[in-house]
């Protein structure tokens, strides 16, 4: 269950709108832990892809170890993936496995476990909906498809992954990827009615992080006068 008495801050969005840059950034700023939901889902993913895990079976992915070290890079069974798991092509299928309900159900339970015994910054897509949906601060991030395309062109380019890709073919994977999110049953992406949210298409990632800052620092400033006006 959802420990409320923990600070989560819950930073949800679609792909390419600075999601995990800044949950990294507010993490150090502030001295959480922070958890990237979706390289979890992105390690199914490839484990998937490449005959490692069978879908069909659910206690299969009860025997994978989904980790990360000391740089939030994932480890899969101890071993380092990051590479792997943003390839273009998990990129194009990761929807389709994070819409099976017993790999949410098994990941979601595991995000629980970590945010739930400490300071914790998460980002993803369903944090401040299904993961934690009690979270003191939330968080939704938007951008138009231009600057997304261009932003994960950037990024692919400077992973060497971006052969063959151009703008067109990259905001269309971001279009189909919006679709299959928002559209599936099971924890859709879609913004919590208390979520702040914020366009970072014209912003620089250190106005996001100062905006989420500056908001967590009202929202508490807030709950604190409201608990002392109740208890006074």
């Amino acid at each position: 269950m959802e420990n409320d008495t923990v600070e989560v801050i819950a930073i949800d969005g679609p792909s390419a709108t600075g999601k995990s840059t800044t949950a990294k950034l507010v993490a150090k700023e502030l001295g959480y832990t922070y958890l990237d939901t979706g390289a979890m889902y992105r390690a199914v993913a490839y484990l998937a892809e490449n005959g490692e895990l069978r879908v069909e079976n659910s206690l299969n992915l009860n025997e994978i170890r989904i980790s990360f070290d000391k740089n939030n890079q994932i480890l899969i069974n101890g071993v380092n993936r990051e590479g792997e798991i943003r390839d273009p092509k998990i990129s194009t299928v990761v929807s389709k496995y994070s819409a099976m309900p017993y790999i949410r159900e098994a990941l979601t339970a595991r995000q629980r476990e970590i945010g739930s015994g400490q300071p914790c910054v998460l980002d993803g897509r369903d944090i401040g909906t299904v993961v934690f949906p009690n979270a003191k601060y939330k968080f939704f991030l938007t951008a138009d498809y231009g600057t997304r395309a261009a932003r994960r062109l950037l990024e692919l380019q400077a992973a060497g992954k971006a052969l063959g890709e151009t703008l067109e073919s990259v905001e269309k994977n971001l279009r189909e990827r919006d679709k299959a999110d928002s559209e599936r049953e099971i924890a859709p992406l879609v913004k919590a009615k208390d979520a702040i949210e914020i366009d970072t298409s014209h912003i620089t990632i250190q106005q996001q992080v100062q905006k989420i800052l500056q908001s967590v620092g009202e929202v508490a400033r807030c709950k604190h006068s409201l608990g002392a006006t109740r208890t006074g």
